[in-house]
């Protein structure tokens, strides 16, 4: 039985050790899930190519053409009507833009010419064409 003249001190320290090993956990997880959220959830399946090197710059632009024919300026759905317009205004912005172009392999040929065009039309010199090496 307790001794009810012999008090007990209330616990005033907090040990930090849990506290440090969950933040360490949480923070291993963001480190791996991160990159895997900043992929596209768009899928397109990419042309081969055994001379292709990945190149990354500072400030590129990803324009996307799905086998379906949708467009993607950036992860965000565009639309033929718009996507020459949003190209002018993130050219005029930054002249040395850097497009890259990824086109489904199924994409028809005229469609990819169309996007060419347009590059051109706003003297867009740095375009890429993205594929997966084999």
């Amino acid at each position: 039985m307790r001794n009810p003249s012999r008090r007990q001190k209330p616990f005033t320290e907090i040990n930090t050790a849990p506290f440090t090993d969950i933040i360490l956990v949480l923070m291993a997880i963001f480190m791996v899930t991160t990159p895997l959220v900043m992929q596209s959830n768009i899928q397109v399946n990419l042309p081969g190519s055994k001379t292709g090197e990945p190149h990354k710059d500072a400030r590129q632009i990803s324009v996307m053409i799905t086998s379906e024919g949708l467009i993607y300026l950036d992860n965000k759905l565009s639309s033929k009507k718009t996507f020459k317009a949003e190209m002018a205004k993130l050219h005029q912005e930054n002249p040395d833009l850097e497009v890259i172009l990824f086109a489904d392999k199924m994409v028809r040929f005229k469609d990819i010419v169309g996007m060419l065009d347009i590059f051109n039309e706003l003297t867009i010199k740095n375009l890429n064409i993205a594929t997966r090496t084999e």
